[in-house]
């Protein structure tokens, strides 16, 4: 008990996100090495007309309004509703964690609580849907974290997947989103897809603060880069 305290009182200055994945690391480390499980697959599923109202929520009116809208089932996502403007918006899942870096995030594969709307921009909706779309098919599969990572490179190597070689953009902008246990609700912010970019070539920003950071897969294919944006741009789901 002294060690943990000890710990926990030297992540506790750390911004709410470090703070997580701190809390996260220790508890991990102290209470040893454990075998990870996925829970039910109906704790991942949500009835239709309030995930489609969830994955509306990712983006303003006038882009969610006129987007194709796809929603999960036991058969993976499918589309709910078809937009006109190349737009894409659904709810992430878990399984949607970095399939490399950080580490201590790829098991929240196994946190069935994570509701992530998003609405990918038309290239986007081309060159990455498809890849977490793949994430979320392993996952239901029951794959490891390691065992997606490996059938996500094969997929890319093999051109089972679209080459990831511009950049592209999504919203995520809802005020219900829930990033997963010891994160929660974080800012609003916009996802940029940018192949290959690490967080110094932006400045070598805080992870977790408010400032744009690459946070996940930095150096790869899939690096995510993320700018938050005002708390006041926060949209509520509202389900017709």
């Amino acid at each position: 008990m002294k060690l943990r305290s000890k710990l926990m009182r030297r992540i506790h200055s750390l911004s709410p996100l470090l703070w997580a994945i701190g809390v996260m690391v220790i508890t991990a480390a102290l209470a040893g090495p454990v075998t990870a499980q996925y829970p039910p697959f109906s704790e991942y599923l949500m009835t239709r007309d309030t995930e489609i109202a969830l994955a509306k929520s990712a983006a303003p009116a006038a882009i969610s309004g006129r987007a194709t809208i796809k929603v999960l089932t036991k058969s993976g996502y499918e589309v709910a509703l078809r937009g006109d403007s190349g737009f894409v918006c659904m709810v992430m899942r878990g399984w949607a964690a970095p399939t490399y870096t950080p580490a201590q995030l790829r098991n929240l594969v196994y946190d069935s609580s994570v509701r992530a709307p998003i609405c990918f921009d038309p290239a986007a909706s081309r060159t990455v849907m498809p890849y977490y779309e793949m994430r979320s098919k392993l996952g239901m599969e029951g794959k490891t974290p390691d065992q997606i990572a490996e059938g996500i490179q094969r997929a890319y190597v093999k051109g089972e997947l679209p080459r990831r070689d511009t950049v592209s953009f999504a919203y995520m902008w809802s005020a219900d989103q829930n990033l997963g246990k010891g994160i929660g609700h974080w800012h609003p912010h916009m996802m940029i897809f940018a192949p290959y970019y690490e967080n110094s070539m932006l400045g070598g920003n805080e992870p977790g603060s408010h400032l744009p950071q690459v946070t996940d897969d930095s150096g790869t294919p899939f690096t995510v880069v993320v700018i938050p944006v005002d708390h006041k741009l926060a949209i509520k789901a509202k389900p017709e």
